[in-house]
Parts: structure tokens; C-alpha cells; sequence
């Protein structure tokens, strides 16, 4: 991978005026490659941002204002739900609700996760095609390999791309996509002025991650797909979720602290969507929101019988505390 041109600075052309590039917190080349790219798989126009999470805020700011009224799915990743929360100081409403079985409420904005993380529902878009809100998609964990939102009727999707597009827990970075002039202009222009576009590293990573990306799907499918009917199989496990694409499973055990503890291959460590496997406890972060005993699986691009064996033997102080 070529180095990103990390200036903060261009120089203005011969009559003194702003060229494309000429301050790195508006745009510089490596943010303007990534946005290309990642603009071409999605079918709209890419916007990259210092993370995820700064992605979803400057959503939020551009679009919501004191009285609005936030319908979000549940089981979302959680870090959405506690910004909102935050952002009921100033006025913004949330209400939750099941994007699997019931229309959105009424609200201003709808916010889904397809699928959700960790729960790993998936919304009913033609109940969103059916709402007059701003519709907002989070599809971090599909990618556009398994969904372009914006082809299903969303008005703005939006990435972590800290996980599957870069794909090598490597950089920090966030996105947005939409097809609407008017609504890109003003994700633009707020996050100029917020300052938190991507570093050119983070930026250049993820058009590298881009490059392989269609096959590092596959094979976190296939993988994933594996041990989602293994884990079904096994005794110490009660439920697994798993929505048949990508490489996120969720399921739940007696003593979760017990079973991602005990492994050596699968890092106990937070995050998803990388080549190395990770695995962790949600509750920690979540509480009552998620089953005490829901562990949160990502699937890497290691060998798979590798990784089952590694699961298998944590599993192991599962079956033992319930006598199997």
C-alpha cells in the first residue's frame, strides 16, 4: 500500500484562489480515494469520518433538531443508543422499537441496523419504504457485499468502517453514503466545520481493505455459517443467532465470562469485523438490554476446524457448570 499523502496544506493555484485540496480538515486526497470507492459499491456519494461513532453524530447534528423524534431498532449497537441518549439534553426524543415485527413508530428520523449487533435482527423494509421519516441504515456489519441500503429505501446508510471495509482492526474510521445531493452537502459541510474527517491512514486503509473486501466476505460467511450449526448442536449452548451472512454470531451460555476467557486462538477483546477472530461478553457494556449470557463471536479468516476446536474446549467450562 502506497503511503497517504498526510499535508495539511495545499498550495492555492497560480491566481491565489483554493484549489480542490487546500486544508486536510476539509478534504484532502486520501479521504477523496476512500469516498470513491466506497461510493462506487454503494451507489451514492461516501463521506469518511474520524470513526463510526463520529459518523452517527454528525448524522444526528445535520439532521435532527430540539423536538425530534428518534425511532430506533432495538437491540442496535449500543454506543447509538447512549449517543441519543446524551442528545436528550437538547431536545432529541428516542423511542425504540422491533424493526422485525411491527411498522416504525411515528418519528421524525427511523434509525435500523441490518443486522443488528449483537442481536442480529434484520429491519422489514417495506415497512420503511412505507414511512415518511428520515431512514437511516446502519450497515456495518452486511456491508455492501450482503445489502445496499440505499437500494432498499434508505435515505442515508452509514459504516463503521473500523470493521469489515478495512478489515484488519488496523484503522479508525466511519462513513456515510446517500444519493441526495442536498442531504451530502450538508453531512459535508457539518463535518468540515466539526472536524472529523478521517486521517489520511485511516482513509487509505480502507480503499485497501475495498480491494479485498468481496472475498474476505465470503470466506467470513462460510466460516461463520460453520459454526453457527455447530454451536446450534451444542449442549452448552441455549440460543444462537446468526443472520446467515457475514461473520458476526451471537449466543448464549451459562457463564460467558467463563467460556471467552478460556480461549487461546479467539481474542477476548471488543470490536468485530476483522481477520483475526474476537469474541466477548456483552453484557459488561450493555446490561440488561442483552442476555446476561450472550457471547458476541467474530469470525476471522483463520482455519475453521481451528477455530471450533478453540470454542469447543472454552465451551467445555460451560458443560461442566451445567453437569453435561
Amino acid at each position: 500500500m502506497e503511503p497517504a499523502d498526510r499535508s495539511t496544506i495545499w498550495p492555492y493555484d497560480e491566481r491565489g484562489e483554493p484549489r480542490r485540496f487546500y486544508y486536510s480538515r476539509a478534504d484532502h486526497p486520501a479521504a477523496a480515494a476512500a469516498e470513491a470507492a466506497l461510493g462506487e459499491l454503494e451507489g451514492g456519494d461516501a463521506l469518511v469520518y474520524a470513526s463510526g461513532m463520529g459518523a452517527a453524530t454528525n448524522v444526528l447534528l445535520t439532521f435532527a433538531r430540539p423536538g425530534t423524534r428518534v425511532a430506533l431498532a432495538e437491540g442496535c449497537y449500543y454506543g447509538t443508543s447512549r449517543l441519543l441518549g446524551l442528545l436528550a439534553r437538547w431536545g432529541v426524543e428516542l423511542v425504540e422499537y422491533d424493526q422485525t415485527g411491527e411498522p416504525p413508530p411515528d418519528a421524525d428520523i427511523v434509525w435500523v441496523e441490518s443486522p443488528a449487533n449483537p442481536i442480529l435482527t434484520v429491519p422489514d423494509w417495506e415497512a420503511l419504504r412505507a414511512h415518511p421519516g428520515l431512514v437511516v441504515c446502519d450497515a456495518t456489519i452486511a456491508t455492501p457485499v450482503y445489502l445496499r441500503a440505499l437500494d432498499e429505501g434508505a435515505d442515508v446508510v452509514l459504516h463503521s468502517a473500523t470493521k469489515y471495509l478495512t478489515g484488519s482492526h488496523d484503522a479508525l474510521l466511519g462513513a456515510t453514503v446517500t444519493r441526495d445531493q442536498e442531504k451530502s452537502a450538508l453531512l459535508r459541510e457539518l463535518r468540515t466545520n466539526a472536524g472529523i474527517v478521517a486521517a489520511p491512514d485511516a482513509a487509505a486503509a480502507l480503499v485497501h481493505g475495498l480491494d479485498t473486501l468481496d472475498a474476505r466476505m465470503a470466506r467470513h460467511t462460510e466460516s461463520a455459517s460453520e459454526l453457527a450449526r455447530r454451536l446450534e448442536a451444542h449442549p452448552g449452548v441455549s440460543t444462537v443467532r446468526y443472520p446467515g451472512f457475514s461473520g458476526v454470531i451471537s449466543f448464549d451460555v451459562e457463564d460467558a465470562r467463563a467460556v471467552e476467557t478460556a480461549t487461546t486462538l479467539i481474542v477476548n477483546a471488543t470490536s468485530l469485523g476483522g481477520a483475526r477472530s474476537t469474541m466477548e461478553s456483552r453484557h459488561r457494556w450493555e446490561g440488561d438490554r442483552i442476555p446476561p449470557g450472550l457471547l458476541r463471536l467474530s469470525v476471522g479468516l483463520e482455519d475453521v476446524d481451528a477455530l471450533w476446536d478453540d470454542l469447543a474446549h472454552a465451551l467445555v467450562h460451560t458443560a461442566q457448570g451445567l453437569n453435561l
